[in-house]
């Protein structure tokens, strides 16, 4: 079975900015994304839960996107510029594929 290299970016940010996260994917014409609500956990600000909160003001989500090396930059910079002004986290990792097609 052949694998091919990519990129994983994972951008965890607060529910309210979802659609402008995902318009702008599209209009950087990323092949595809998921979106996961996250639970709770614990970073620079300490510990967070999503019980209890009565809307989704509060609330994060995750949206995980598989890029090509070569469309890296491309796709992080506009990211980062709406991340940044708003509670939330940029990773980047190394993965590798089955269908190099879909990305």
């Amino acid at each position: 079975m052949e694998l091919h290299a990519r990129k994983r970016i994972d951008i965890v940010l607060e529910a309210p900015v979802l659609k402008r996260l995902t318009d702008l994917l599209d209009r950087l014409d990323v092949t595809g994304y998921t979106v996961l609500p996250v639970l709770g956990g614990k970073g620079h600000h300490g510990v967070w839960s999503r019980e209890g909160l009565p809307s989704t003001a509060g609330a994060m989500v995750s949206v995980t996107v598989i890029a090509a090396e070569e469309n890296l930059d491309a796709v992080l910079e506009p990211v980062f510029a709406l991340v940044k002004r708003h509670i939330g986290i940029v990773t980047v990792s190394d993965v590798a594929v089955l269908r190099a097609d879909h990305f």
